[in-house]
């Protein structure tokens, strides 16, 4: 049983994120709770890494004094599994927007989506989506994206460790990712359609594990307002 000591001085909450959510919203709604809960005016509250909107899976969520440990947990690897569909892409690199171009496929086969993945192994330039939150002269590069605005992105240098393939069915690959702090799976969908000279681009996401947090331990938000209740 927890108590409004145990938040203040600082907890981890493994939640999981359902689709649609933002961090934030998570981060917001677990912050009101707690407060509803205790009756307390104040409380810190941040999460390790954010996970955007389409994507489901862990967050883990810091609270008082654990929020120091942010940083810590946010450089540790992640795991994500997830699928690409081929043959297209999207400005976002996801389901975000609208597919704005198509290309053949009936050159890809097994052998070459496996082979594929080896260019993708250990440290790798990557490109980051311009629909992403990262801040360029004051503004989130999506806000420029979205107003149309052409923008300069920056390469930078990520590792992916593991880049297993789970299922391929038609143009759609199921796959498993470990990798570094700062990669975007979007981008590595991308690049992978790329690749294999056809358009690429990411229909499903879902975060597994940070560092030694797996997801199978993760409540979701309405699980855990009920242990709230409960104490």
């Amino acid at each position: 049983m927890n108590t409004v000591e145990d938040f203040l001085n600082g907890q981890v909450i493994l939640i999981d994120k359902p689709l649609h959510w933002t961090s934030f919203q998570a981060v917001n709604k677990l912050r009101w709770e707690i407060r509803q809960a205790f009756n307390i005016k104040k409380i810190k509250v941040g999460h390790a890494g954010t996970l955007d909107p389409l994507a489901t899976g862990l967050l883990v969520i810091c609270t008082g004094k654990m929020t120091k440990q942010i940083d810590t947990f946010q450089g540790q690897i992640k795991e994500y599994t997830g699928t690409i569909v081929l043959g297209s892409t999207t400005p976002s690199y996801d389901l975000e927007t609208e597919i704005n171009a198509t290309f053949p496929t009936d050159h890809i086969t097994t052998d070459l989506i496996h082979e594929t993945t080896k260019q993708f192994i250990g440290d790798i330039e990557q490109y980051p989506p311009v629909f992403s939150a990262i801040k360029k002269d004051g503004k989130r590069l999506y806000e420029f994206a979205r107003a149309g605005e052409a923008v300069e992105v920056k390469p930078r240098t990520i590792n992916i460790a593991e880049f297993e393939i789970k299922k391929i069915a038609g143009n759609t690959v199921d796959f498993r990712v470990v990798c570094s702090k700062g990669t975007y799976i979007r981008s590595l969908a991308h690049d992978f359609g790329k690749a294999l000279h056809s358009g690429g681009h990411l229909s499903v996401l879902r975060r597994t594990r940070i560092g030694d947090f797996n997801v199978e331990h993760a409540l979701s938000p309405e699980d855990f307002i009920k242990t709230l209740k409960n104490d």
